[in-house]
C-alpha cells in the first residue's frame, strides 16, 4: 500500500493540493478498492472523470460526491443519515456499486463502467475512464 500510494502522490497533487488530504483519501480509497476486489488505481481515473476529485461535486442529474453516486442508491445500500459527500462514504457507496456491477458483467470493465455511468451499450465513458487510468494512474 505505501509503495502504491507513494507513486499517486504526485498525480494526485494536481487536484488535492493538501498533503495531508491526499494521504487520508489514498489511504482509504486503497482499502475501499481492496475490499471491492478493484483496482485502487482505476478508482483514481474513475475519481477523475466523475468529479475531478470534487467531494461536493453534484452532476445535474443529481450524483453526488467524488464517486458521483445517485441519490437512489442510499435506499438500496445505506441508511437515510449516509451523506454521500462524505469522501469515505462515497467511497464505500462507490466502489460497491461498480465491483457489482463488475460481477454483473462477468469481470468485463468495459460494460462494468458503462453500467456504472447509465450508459450501458455506448463505449465513451467506459473507453474515457480506462484512458486516463493508462495515462495517469498506472
Amino acid at each position: 500500500m505505501r509503495q502504491w500510494a507513494a507513486r499517486m502522490h504526485a498525480p494526485l497533487a494536481r487536484f488535492v493540493s493538501d498533503a495531508g488530504q491526499r494521504d487520508a483519501l489514498l489511504t482509504r480509497l486503497y482499502q475501499e478498492a481492496r475490499l471491492a476486489g478493484l483496482p485502487p488505481s482505476l478508482i483514481l481515473a474513475l475519481i477523475e472523470v466523475e468529479s475531478a476529485f470534487k467531494p461536493s461535486a453534484v452532476s445535474p442529474a443529481g450524483a453526488t460526491g467524488l464517486m458521483q453516486i445517485m441519490p437512489f442508491w442510499v435506499a438500496e445500500l445505506g441508511l437515510p443519515i449516509d451523506d454521500l459527500t462524505d469522501p469515505h462514504r462515497n467511497l464505500r457507496y462507490g466502489c460497491t456499486i461498480l465491483a457489482h456491477y463488475l460481477a454483473v458483467e462477468n469481470g468485463d470493465f468495459t460494460r462494468a463502467l458503462a453500467r456504472y455511468n447509465g450508459s450501458l451499450g455506448n463505449t465513451w465513458y467506459p473507453e474515457r475512464v480506462l484512458r486516463v487510468w493508462q495515462s495517469a494512474w498506472r
